[in-house]
């Protein structure tokens, strides 16, 4: 069927399996870290991950088929932490799969801080810090599962903090922002453009 005059034509790609994989999308990539059961703590890199709203509830999508899954059920908290561009091999390192004995040794290379408020842990170097305590889990999306939490602390790097009399243009050129474009891919954010809203528009 074809689009728009000048627009490419769109093409059915059908949905008998999932369609996530036929095209790339934008998505932040975060850290999400929970206590395991034998007291240490897991990392695990999420891109399907947001604010839920505009209040302090963050949400991200798992299966139970992963440790993050029963940490957070078990623990009832979880930390999440926004990696820069230049620690984009430090995220890669935590979605190392577990050993044969459930552990998952390579963590311990990675430099970290522990989180305030709840029992958790941070990759160092992040640019947001978000400590979370379990509002809410909603299974039955096929395999997967909506977590979602309450922000009880948060923490900005004064280099990506915005302030009233910055240039949000030159803030994003000095402290870029690194996206995960699925399936595979990624991008380093810093030639950004002000979004032209309509005259009043609200939120």
């Amino acid at each position: 069927m074809t689009g728009e005059i000048g627009a490419p034509a769109m093409v059915d790609i059908g949905v008998r399996e999932p369609v996530w994989d036929r095209f790339f999308w934008v998505a932040p990539l975060v850290i999400v870290g929970s206590r395991e059961a034998d007291g240490g703590y897991d990392l695990a890199p999420k891109h399907m991950a947001f604010p839920m709203g505009w209040r302090n509830y963050f949400g991200f999508v798992c299966t139970p088929r992963h440790g993050t899954y029963s940490n957070v059920v078990r623990e009832q908290a979880f930390t999440v932490g926004y990696p820069r561009p230049g620690q984009l091999v430090e995220a890669s390192l935590a979605a190392s799969p577990r050993e044969e004995g459930g552990e998952k040794r390579i963590l311990t290379a990675l430099p970290q801080h522990p989180a305030t408020i709840i029992d958790g842990q941070f990759v160092e170097g992040g640019y947001v810090e978000l400590e979370c305590r379990l509002e809410r889990m909603v299974d039955g999306f096929g395999e997967n599962s909506l977590i979602v939490g309450e922000v009880v602390a948060a923490r900005a790097a004064e280099d990506a903090l915005r302030v009233s009399d910055g240039d949000d243009a030159d803030l994003l050129r000095s402290a870029p922002l690194l996206a995960y474009l699925h399936p595979g891919r990624f991008a380093r954010i810093e030639d950004t453009l002000s979004f032209p809203f309509p005259a009043g528009m609200r939120k």
